[in-house]
């Protein structure tokens, strides 16, 4: 199609000025006959589009810098996670990617990110690879004003991933480079051909921009019942985010990425970027579904050599195998992505020590506690070097995503949910009966059954007891859910090893809650693991 001149005029500015073939706008049809033709990927049995992006297979923190400048230098939480650059450097990179563009082939999607009308941002992805194009039109919100001569971008994002940066040169720490400038409203990514690097940046840029809007963005899946009442579903990821959101008897909002406005929750994507490893049509048949359509895009996942049948099982590339896909591709996925204000707030942890309750209730003080705290478990296997359970604490649980100070997250959940008088909950799902190892993984049956639980109020009434260690109140009984597995210490057959795994864990919680002493009540620092009421 034509590429109307207010786009071209926008690549020459970024210093694309001998430009190659430009292909704006397209639909996957086309985008899937380029990247086959391109050698980018492989067609799956029933339709996806499967492709790889070894050796990162994941985001890459380290390399990912935010240029320091006098508007930001006092407001963003800089450190391992927000790492400083200069604005030298990044023109530096910028006029370095821009050359290697030169009289390459382009793909420009405009989009935006945001499905609410009033809070949205209109967001441009350049990239050099058709599929990464794929995704980005999988992944953001598409409205069919968009051709139009007047869309200004908010913020672009220049994807060249077979560019290669030279660290000695490019001041990076390897190959990849994710920097990121607030004044220049760009994102630059080169050396990785991982696409959740592209969404993953937008959704920084939003948590920076929208507290200012008294809009809180929060790394969670939402979903509703058809009377409207809404959840939301904070997570690391590997904890269930889109698993337990992916509800049939509920509406999904969205899987990963929301803001929680004056008006409600809306989500930030226009699609989901689920985790495939182990996926079966037993236990997740809406997200099975989706890759037996065309359109999806399978990442890292392996293909039978015959059939080209996906073989969900095999971690051969990484145990971090992602699946892109349209939200309207789940049956019941909401057509505004919007949804009311939560009556519930989930924290999902991923215990690998087996020694949370499946389930409990948070006081309105805990809630800022385990908010701030972000706990989940590593296991053998999902990273280098971990052979063992390994605690992982991540504020507000998006820490690599979050540029402003915890404090600016946590007042602004803490007052959403003292006005709307929100539930909160503490949902593990994770291991059970011992650690990682030696338990067991709590059944996903079990878990849906103390979820819907909470969400229908029939935990309200129940008896409950605090956890002795971690202080947390525990339901007694629950619909559907035997009672002996509600109390993670009546399943371990050693009691004293639970009595010890626990209070090791009850220690780290501790240890890690101490950089947020300064700014919190005396009532929150102290309705942590090891303090009793």
């Amino acid at each position: 199609m034509t590429v109307p001149d207010h786009v071209t005029s926008h690549l020459r500015a970024l210093g694309l000025t001998d430009l190659g073939p430009i292909y704006y706008n397209l639909k996957p049809p086309v985008l899937y006959e380029m990247a086959l033709a391109n050698g980018e990927g492989q067609l799956a049995a029933q339709g996806p589009l499967c492709t790889r992006t070894d050796p990162y297979t994941g985001r890459s923190p380290r390399d990912r810098f935010l240029v320091r400048d006098a508007s930001n230098i006092d407001t963003i939480n800089w450190g391992p996670v927000n790492r400083p650059t200069d604005a030298d450097t990044f023109d530096h990179l910028q006029a370095r990617l821009a050359d290697y563009a030169t009289e390459k082939p382009l793909f420009v999607q405009d989009l935006y990110a945001g499905a609410d009308p009033d809070y949205t941002m209109p967001v441009r992805i350049i990239t050099e690879k058709a599929w990464h194009s794929l995704f980005a039109y999988n992944m953001f919100v598409r409205r069919p004003e968009v051709d139009r001569a007047d869309f200004e971008p908010g913020f672009t994002v220049l994807d060249l991933c077979t560019f290669k940066a030279d660290p000695e040169r490019d001041n990076t720490n390897s190959e990849a480079a994710i920097f990121v400038s607030l004044e220049k409203e760009l994102v630059l990514i080169g050396g990785t051909h991982y696409a959740g690097e592209i969404k993953k940046s937008i959704f920084s840029v939003l948590n920076h921009r929208l507290p200012k809007q008294n809009v809180l963005p929060m790394h969670c899946s939402a979903n509703e019942d058809p009377d409207g009442s809404t959840a939301v579903f904070f997570g690391l990821s590997g904890t269930g985010k889109t698993t337990l959101s992916a509800d049939a008897s509920r509406t999904l909002i969205g899987d990963d990425e929301h803001g929680w406005s004056e008006d409600g929750v809306y989500n930030f994507e226009g699609g989901c970027y689920a985790k495939m490893i182990d996926l079966t049509s037993e236990q997740e048949p809406e997200i099975y579904s989706t890759t037996e359509r065309f359109g999806t895009i399978l990442e890292n996942v392996m293909l039978e050599d015959e059939t080209r049948t996906p073989d969900f099982t095999d971690d051969t590339i990484t145990r971090n195998t992602r699946g892109s896909y349209p939200i309207d591709y789940i049956p019941n996925a909401s057509e505004t992505g919007q949804g009311g204000h939560p009556d519930h707030v989930i924290f999902l942890t991923y215990d690998a020590f087996g020694v949370l309750p499946p389930i409990s209730k948070l006081t309105p003080e805990q809630t800022m506690f385990h908010f701030l705290s972000g706990y989940t478990a590593k296991v053998a296997g999902t990273e280098r070097g971990v052979s063992e359970p390994k605690a992982t604490f991540s504020t507000c649980f998006g820490a690599p995503f979050m540029p402003l100070r915890p404090s600016e997250y946590a007042r602004l959940l803490a007052k959403k949910i003292e006005k709307h008088n929100v539930r909160c909950w503490l949902l593990n799902t994770g291991w059970t009966g011992g650690p990682h190892g030696g338990g067991e993984r709590i059944s996903i049956k079990y878990t849906r059954a103390l979820l819907n639980a909470a969400l229908e109020g029939r935990l309200d009434d129940v008896e409950y007891v605090q956890d002795p260690i971690f202080c947390i109140s525990v339901p007694t009984s629950c619909p559907g859910v035997p009672s002996e597995i509600l109390m993670a210490r009546n399943t371990w057959e050693d009691k004293a090893a639970y009595d010890k795994k626990a209070h090791e864990l009850a220690e780290l919680f501790t240890e890690n809650f101490q950089q947020y002493a300064d700014f919190v009540s005396n009532k929150v620092y102290c309705s942590g693991p090891l303090h009793s009421e």
